[in-house]
């Protein structure tokens, strides 16, 4: 099987979907009251358990393996770098590096971020960066409730402030997440499409080297976009 063969998702969808704007001003209207489970309150807890409540923190949502996060710990060592996934068998997979080199700013949990971003925000704590890399994009029109920027928990992203970034393989996904912030913002962002010489995943490497285009938006958000229900 070659390696570079990845694909672009399929769709009949080729812009923002109708119902996206609807479905954003409802969630940003209805909060979101969805009980925590244990499991990701001691998630969050360990998350913080090596932080040392000055540095700034970035989170890694969604971070699979883990290669982007060690990639960001290095580049960013005087900030707390949490990676977050769903998946025991990604975070614990095999890195790159043996332990002893790994950073020490860096710390990986298993968790569901529909918890954990809604913990950062209870807890009143703010991103300095906040990457969202190729998450899965959900393709067919009947799965828009599914992506991050169609789910209720959205309205809790850019309340956590910092520089946000998102990126996708498919372009429909990042023009549908600049809308859904722009919408819960208040304020104009710019997508665009970008090159990736040193990717940060290894699905990045792969959709690069399978000769896709590559997309995100970055956004900063500065403090965070205020609580549902306030002036945006």
């Amino acid at each position: 099987m070659s390696y570079a063969n990845s694909r672009i998702p399929a769709s009949a969808q080729v812009g923002v979907h109708d119902s996206l704007a609807r479905l954003v001003d409802r969630h940003l209207a209805e909060p979101f009251r969805k009980p925590y489970a244990d499991y990701n309150r001691a998630a969050f807890d360990a998350a913080l358990t090596g932080w040392d409540s000055r540095a700034p923190l970035i989170l890694d949502a969604g971070c699979g393996v883990g290669h982007s996060t060690i990639q960001l710990a290095r580049a960013y060592p005087g900030h707390w770098v949490i990676g977050v996934d769903q998946s025991e068998e990604r975070l614990t997979r095999r890195k790159p590096y043996p332990d002893a080199l790994l950073p020490r700013n860096m710390v990986f949990v298993r968790a569901d971020l529909v918890d954990f971003w809604r913990l950062l925000a209870d807890a009143g704590l703010r991103l300095d960066r906040h990457y969202i890399l190729y998450p899965n994009p959900w393709p067919k029109i009947g799965h828009l409730g599914r992506r991050w920027h169609g789910h209720p928990v959205f309205p809790w992203i850019p309340r956590l402030g910092g520089v946000l970034e998102c990126r996708s393989n498919w372009q429909v996904y990042i023009e549908e997440f600049t809308f859904a912030l722009e919408r819960a913002c208040g304020r104009s962002f710019a997508w665009a499409r970008f090159e990736a010489p040193s990717p940060l995943t290894p699905f990045e490497r792969k959709y690069r080297d399978s000769g896709q285009p590559l997309f995100h938006v970055v956004a900063d958000l500065g403090a965070g976009a205020p609580p549902s229900g306030e002036p945006r």
